[in-house]
């Protein structure tokens, strides 16, 4: 059996406004440049009079019935739409996903820059996965994997600027030890 390719379509589609000649409905719901409703008009009047006042005539519900369209700059309108998203866009706070992985055999130094880092990361407003991977013989004793865990958690909690939170809780998958930490504000 022959499988055919669909291209896939894109998620974000903006949403399209038929300006002018692209109208074909016969009869439309007019609003003037005002804002004041003029009621049900034939497409082709509608058009004359927006080509009389020298603006476009823009879809603006397609739903409705008989479809509601507007007299108004097409550009000018295009261009507050665009400024509206990309303001939205802005105020949209980004969550970075930051991973930290210490070993059971981890030195003081280390552990201590490993600390400097999560809290830096925490204050951010970022999540924080911290990993532990146990290698060879240390698969032997997930005791001291859970404790270095628990002891790096406790230092965290003790920075006064930080109130910290496990997400979902330890996981353990064979001697891969992972928790997701994030700060509370």
């Amino acid at each position: 059996m022959r499988r055919v390719y669909h291209r896939p379509r894109p998620d974000n589609q903006k949403k399209r406004f038929l300006v002018n000649q692209q109208i074909k409905y016969p009869l439309v719901s007019l609003v003037n440049a005002a804002g004041e409703s003029l009621g049900a008009v034939a497409t082709s009047r509608a058009l004359a009079l927006a080509e009389e006042v020298g603006l476009d005539l823009v879809e603006v519900n397609p739903k409705a019935n008989p479809p509601v369209v507007k007299i108004m700059d097409y550009g000018q309108f295009k261009y507050k739409k665009e400024k509206e998203s990309q303001r939205q866009k802005v105020k949209q706070k980004k969550v970075d996903l930051k991973g930290i992985r210490i070993s059971v055999r981890i030195s003081q130094h280390d552990f201590a820059f490993r600390l400097d880092q999560a809290k830096k990361f925490l204050a951010k407003g970022h999540k924080l996965k911290l990993e532990l991977i146990l290698k060879g013989r240390e698969r032997q004793h997930p005791r001291k994997a859970d404790e270095v865990i628990n002891k790096f958690i406790d230092m965290l909690r003790q920075d006064q600027s930080l109130n910290i939170e496990v997400e979902p809780g330890l996981t353990k998958q064979g001697g891969r030890f992972s928790i997701i930490l994030i700060n509370k504000q």
